[in-house]
Formats: structure tokens, C-alpha cells, sequence
């Protein structure tokens, strides 16, 4: 994912509930309208027994605007009534980056 540095990173690191009913149709429309909104660059997700999700933006500013969003604040709580028993969130500003690919 190269983008133009420096940009941020939200992580978001989370256990979930055994009422999980309603989590993957929400993910789903979350990412959709992540996607439209301004300064949104990428997302990236993984689940086992821990889910991880990192959200890249171009700017702080793109940030605060998402947490903000009226359908995300919907199904923030709703992850807090139903689908989480824990979560944390960090916001990184990514000054570098490289990778590998064979």
C-alpha cells in the first residue's frame, strides 16, 4: 500500500461476544461507507480469537470526520450493546514505510 507519507493509521483490536448476529452485514456496510468518505486510502482486517482492523487516511482531520458519521456512531453502539467485550483504538501517523514481495 504506498501512499503518500506522512499519513494515518487507526487500529482497531477487538474480542467479540458470542452474539455476533448483525456483526458481518454491519461490517460490510461500515466499509462501504468508509470508502466514500473523504480522505479514506485503505482498509485491512483479520480475525481469529482477536479481530484487527486498520483504517488508513490521508489526514486527522479525515478521522474525526468518520468517528463522527452519524451511521458509525450507530454501529459503534451497537458493537458496545452487543458484539464486543473488549476493544481498543490507536491512531498512528505513519512517517515510514516499505515492503517485500517475491
Amino acid at each position: 500500500m504506498k501512499n503518500k507519507i506522512p499519513y494515518y493509521a487507526v487500529i482497531f483490536t477487538s474480542t467479540q461476544t458470542d452474539d455476533t448476529e448483525g456483526y458481518s452485514e454491519m461490517a460490510e456496510k461500515m466499509e462501504t461507507l468508509a470508502i466514500q468518505q473523504e480522505g479514506f486510502i485503505g482498509i485491512e482486517s483479520a480475525r481469529n480469537r482477536v479481530g484487527i482492523t486498520i483504517s488508513y487516511w490521508k489526514s486527522f482531520e479525515a478521522i474525526k470526520n468518520w468517528k463522527a458519521n452519524t451511521e458509525h456512531l450507530l454501529a459503534q453502539q451497537k458493537g458496545r450493546e452487543q458484539w464486543y467485550n473488549w476493544y481498543n483504538v490507536k491512531i498512528c501517523k505513519v512517517e515510514r514505510e516499505y515492503e517485500f514481495e517475491k
